[in-house]
């Protein structure tokens, strides 16, 4: 990987988890910085509510250690958009995988950071590498 790489929703999950195996490799991966879309932070917030039941004071507080550490947040724009409707009818991905993958492009990524999708699989200048493999 060259430059910073674009992190998925599940990397900020699992650094901000308790008890998961993974946790110590994404608080690495998240303390070096990289690249997130404001979707990962509310997906961040969605899961962290319904699935791991964090309360909203260790949510903002997470938030804030999040912004610190990585740069802003790229917004969603028309641009991404379209390119996402690209991406999902050329490669099968899922809508919503698909503006990951362009919000990676768009912040200029040569790495996605996930394990929601297959290793070491490119789409244009982003490639998709599994940090827990």
């Amino acid at each position: 990987m060259n430059g910073k790489p674009f992190l998925d929703t599940n990397i900020l999950i699992y650094a901000f988890a308790s008890n998961d195996p993974r946790s110590a490799r994404a608080e690495m991966l998240v303390s070096a910085g990289g690249a997130i879309s404001v979707q990962v932070m509310n997906e961040f917030v969605d899961v962290c509510r319904r699935k791991i039941r964090l309360d909203w004071r260790r949510i903002e507080s997470a938030l804030h250690i999040i912004t610190d550490l990585l740069d802003p947040p790229l917004s969603l724009t028309a641009e991404l958009h379209r390119n996402a409707v690209t991406i999902a009818r050329t490669h099968g991905f899922s809508f919503y995988d698909s503006l990951i993958v362009s919000a990676a492009a768009s912040a200029g990524c040569d790495a996605l950071l996930t394990e929601d999708m297959q290793h070491g699989q490119n789409i244009g200048p982003v490639t998709i590498h599994n940090p827990f493999r």
